[in-house]
């Protein structure tokens, strides 16, 4: 089955950390280019970093650079998200996505683009 499966959020401090999960299944991440997504209730969805196919390009919304970090493990076939000092305002269920020809650019995803996958979405809660 093709699909991604985004895992890894819950409850954290302000300050914490965690690192959210973009296993994909039936298809190889690598040659894909994925964005991680965020949603807020009542909000639009947003798209706050991607990362290129060829692992040399990375971009963040200006709200997490400094704080989130992408990688790749293609051995797993897995993206990650590192997120660190995680602040109440990044309280949000995080989706990632990946596409084989929409470029990350520093402009991002839109939270609407139709990318070729996604995952179903992780909870991150940011309080004390």
């Amino acid at each position: 089955q093709l699909q991604l499966v985004d895992s890894g959020g819950g409850l954290v401090q302000p300050g914490g950390s965690l690192r959210l999960s973009c296993a994909a299944s039936g298809f190889t991440l690598e040659h894909y280019r994925v964005g991680w997504f965020r949603q807020v209730p009542g909000k639009e969805r947003e798209g706050i970093s991607c990362i290129s196919s060829s692992d040399d390009e990375q971009y963040y919304v200006d709200s997490v650079k400094g704080r989130f970090t992408m990688s790749r493990d293609n051995a797993k076939n897995t993206v990650y998200l590192r997120m660190n000092n995680l602040k109440p305002e990044d309280t949000a269920v995080y989706y990632c996505a990946a596409d084989l020809r929409r470029p990350c650019t520093i402009d991002l995803y839109p939270g609407n683009a139709p990318m070729d996958y996604w995952g179903k979405g992780t909870l991150v809660t940011v309080s004390s």
